[in-house]
């Protein structure tokens, strides 16, 4: 009872007081800019991604993917990885998702079993769709550390089974968009007028973000997708003004509404994060490592297919990444 009376004094105290999320904002004219949004989302979960062994030597900070977030229709995994040679990634297979690895620092080559072959560098972009089946690698091309961001998205259960392909995107042909202090790279979908040309099966939107001190951002998710935050660098406030700052390598998962704000409020550092939202496939799922399905059955003939080289495996039968 104690709390009740607590929130309605606070309710009589000041009307423009919003509940949302079991989180109070206050909202405001949209000529204070504090509240740009009729429902702002706001952070629900937060958490911070720490460091741990994965690949052959390489070191991730795996926020989605974890015990805390182990699923977030339709994202799968979020790994923040840092890579120094002769670490990396050797062979390994994948079904039934989509990769897209984001380059922050150094370079990544990649080679499939299908003879597909690049290298993307800072800035850089490859969105992969596995679809029936893909085996690669991703080793570094550099000397020093790589670092890099790499998304898992699920495919709905129709495009499971569709043949590979990629789209490869250099950082020049990344369309940017610049106001007021703040950059956005619209890897996928759009932000301030500004259209990717990136394909998405599952409806996808990804900003990198780039926010000077004292400025602000504001941007339209689809009400009905799910939608997250990674800080990259720097520190920020994200859903209401009145939130505390978050540092970087912070997982920060957003809840309902029309539209996310941030705000920079230091008077020196830059704040980097991605963005990212997408429309839920509210699908079963089951995920045996690199494999993910809808059903049991369907993951153990994935590794049927894997073993015995089949099914859109023929080609691992005699491959090596070089």
């Amino acid at each position: 009872m104690r709390a009740a009376a607590a929130t309605q004094f606070l309710l009589n105290l000041n009307p423009n007081l919003k509940k949302t999320n079991s989180v109070y904002c206050f909202t405001m004219s949209a000529s204070n800019q504090d509240s740009f949004f009729e429902q702002p989302r706001l952070v629900t979960k937060k958490i911070l991604a720490k460091p741990q062994s994965e690949g052959v030597g390489a070191v991730v900070r795996r926020s989605i993917g974890r015990p805390e977030v182990k699923y977030f229709d339709p994202f799968l995994m979020l790994d923040e990885f840092t890579v120094s040679p002769p670490a990396g990634f050797p062979d390994h297979p994948h079904r039934g998702f989509e990769t897209v690895t984001y380059m922050l620092q150094g370079a990544f080559t990649h080679q499939d079993f299908a003879g597909h072959e690049g290298t993307i560098r800072t800035g850089d972009v490859q969105w992969m769709t596995a679809g029936r089946g893909i085996i690669h690698s991703e080793m570094p091309a550099g000397e020093g550390t790589q670092r890099g961001l790499q998304l898992w998205i699920n495919l709905s259960s129709e495009n499971k089974m569709i043949e590979p392909r990629y789209q490869e995107l250099p950082d020049e042909d990344i369309p940017r968009a610049e106001k007021d202090g703040v950059e956005v790279k619209v890897i996928a979908g759009e932000a301030m007028g500004i259209h990717s040309p990136v394909y998405t099966r599952t409806p996808t939107l990804y900003l990198d973000s780039s926010l000077k001190p004292h400025t602000q951002f504001h941007q339209n998710i689809p009400e009905s997708w799910n939608a997250f935050v990674y800080i990259i660098e720097g520190e920020g406030v994200f859903g209401c003004h009145d939130s505390p700052a978050t540092t970087a390598h912070h997982l920060l998962i957003l809840g309902p509404g029309d539209g996310l704000s941030v705000w920079n409020m230091s008077s020196s550092k830059l704040l980097r994060f991605i963005l990212v939202g997408g429309q839920p496939l509210n699908e079963p799922v089951v995920q045996h490592g690199p494999f993910v399905m809808n059903t049991q059955v369907e993951i153990d003939k994935t590794v049927e297919d894997y073993f015995y080289c089949k099914n859109g495996f023929e080609m691992a039968r005699f491959w090596r990444s070089q």
